[in-house]
């Protein structure tokens, strides 16, 4: 095998990783931004189980979950235009958003608990490539 079809097929892993981070990103975004309109519109969906220590007014929650959400889908369109510094950004706002959700399980523990596991999953796919073969292929 030669060096340049073994740099080819690792660039496709490096797309393809950031292709799948990015579109979860926005996948997530969307997402969120449901679960904050929701929490916002109709506050009384979401019960609060009792004696938890970061309980926040569920209004507040959904104004987090909306602004994190929008934040998370622009970054993974940046992830998606190929940006370097989106794929930075992605980590840390996917880091945000499980640490959010993580918070957030006593409303809604199924949901906090699917994404939680997304944004590893787009954690894993963001760091998962090689800087150079990265800016070989720019």
């Amino acid at each position: 095998m030669s060096a340049t079809s073994t740099t080819s097929r690792q660039s496709g892993w490096v797309t393809g990783f950031a292709v799948f981070g990015g579109s979860m990103m926005v996948v997530i975004g969307i997402f969120q931004v449901v679960v904050g309109l929701t929490a916002i519109f109709e506050d009384t969906f979401y019960v609060l189980t009792d004696n938890y220590l970061f309980g926040f007014d569920v209004q507040t929650w959904g104004w987090i979950h909306l602004a994190l959400g929008v934040i998370v889908a622009a970054g993974g369109v940046g992830v998606l235009a190929g940006q370097v510094w989106a794929r930075v950004l992605g980590i840390v706002l996917a880091a945000i958003s499980a640490v959010a959700n993580f918070l957030f399980l006593p409303y809604y523990p199924l949901w906090s608990m699917l994404i939680i596991a997304a944004d590893v999953a787009v954690i894993w796919a963001l760091t998962k490539y090689d800087r150079n073969m990265w800016a070989d292929n720019m």
